[in-house]
């Protein structure tokens, strides 16, 4: 019978990919952004954060040096998410990610899905679409394509078994076996990949959360719920192997809710059920909403314990623009 026998969580930002040096330039996406997820679960634009003065920054938590000893902790923390599952050396590596217009357009989009191909592609945007890309996004576009294109491993038995059995548990998956003409996988999973695994491919396996565009996002307990039906999917499963999951993403940005990040992360590691089911759907929203992935796993995960190798609040701007960063095994 099948094993799940390790869990990682972690961010999978741009900023967590460019060094210090760029931070100022994410920034700088950010007071162009006319939705901002704000504290209060709305959306504002970049100078409405700046006139609600009990969620600016400090300018010293802002500076080139905490800057960098930010930047530093982050990539000790991905480090350690790499030793270890290096060191439990898994099967299969189950990645719970949000798709951002990369294998779903609008002409299809639907709440979860599950990629099952032999085989799963990876390439960088074409020379045009990188050029019209903001600078700190090709900065970081290293973490998330291969400068080639690279076929990743599938396990398809797998796969079309979980498939299975999310539909008899009610659960209306979309599957996939094949990608439409130019589009890639998705940073979220291709990020587990060059960031997470270093020298050897583990078959990956896309399970796909559409977190992002409404209107058919689910909400924290339908994903909680999808990881425990996919716990008991993977310990159906008649093969003997090892599975990991991860979680790719979040936590809270573009602005960055310390409160909302730790009641996540302190719902997760407590096995909080209604803490984490109970969240208001209004902050699941923008670059927060990839805390939904988190959740979905923390559902698959019960049976682990999760410990928190970082929580990283990367402030990058006066009005609390940035990055909630998190990294966590469950083991």
């Amino acid at each position: 019978m099948a094993r799940i026998v390790l869990g990682i969580g972690s961010s999978h930002t741009p900023q967590l990919s460019t060094t210090p040096d760029w931070w100022e330039d994410h920034a700088q996406r950010d007071r162009r952004n006319p939705e901002l997820l704000g504290r209060d679960g709305e959306l504002h634009i970049f100078d409405e954060l700046l006139a609600e003065k009990s969620w600016n920054i400090d300018p010293s938590r802002l500076t080139p040096q905490v800057w960098a000893d930010l930047h530093g902790r982050a990539q000790t923390a991905i480090s350690e998410l790499g030793r270890v599952l290096a060191e439990v050396d898994p099967d299969v590596l189950l990645v719970i990610g949000d798709d951002q217009e990369e294998l779903f357009l609008d002409d299809g989009t639907p709440t979860f899905a599950i990629y099952w191909g032999d085989t799963i592609d990876d390439f960088a945007p074409d020379e045009h679409k990188q050029e019209a890309m903001p600078a700190g996004l090709r900065a970081a576009l290293w973490a998330a394509h291969n400068d080639t294109r690279e076929s990743y491993p599938v396990p398809s038995k797998l796969g079309l078994h979980l498939i299975e059995s999310l539909m008899t548990e009610e659960f209306d998956v979309a599957q996939l076996r094949t990608q439409r003409e130019g589009r890639s996988v998705g940073h979220a999973f291709t990020f587990a990949r060059r960031r997470l695994m270093g020298d050897r491919v583990i078959p990956l396996l896309p399970l796909l959360i559409n977190t992002y565009y409404p209107p058919n996002q689910p909400s924290p307990r339908r994903c909680y719920l999808l990881g425990r039906a996919l716990r008991r999917a993977v310990e159906n499963f008649p093969e003997d192997i090892t599975v990991a999951v991860v979680a790719s993403g979040g936590l809270s940005h573009f602005v960055v809710d310390e409160q909302l990040d730790r009641r996540v992360l302190d719902g997760l590691r407590n096995r909080d059920f209604e803490s984490l089911s109970t969240i208001p759907r209004r902050y699941m929203r923008s670059g927060t909403s990839e805390s939904l992935n988190w959740i979905a796993a923390g559902g698959a995960l019960e049976g682990l314990t999760m410990n928190l190798v970082d929580y990283v609040p990367a402030y990058r701007s006066t009005a609390g623009t940035g990055v909630g960063m998190a990294f966590a095994v469950w083991r």
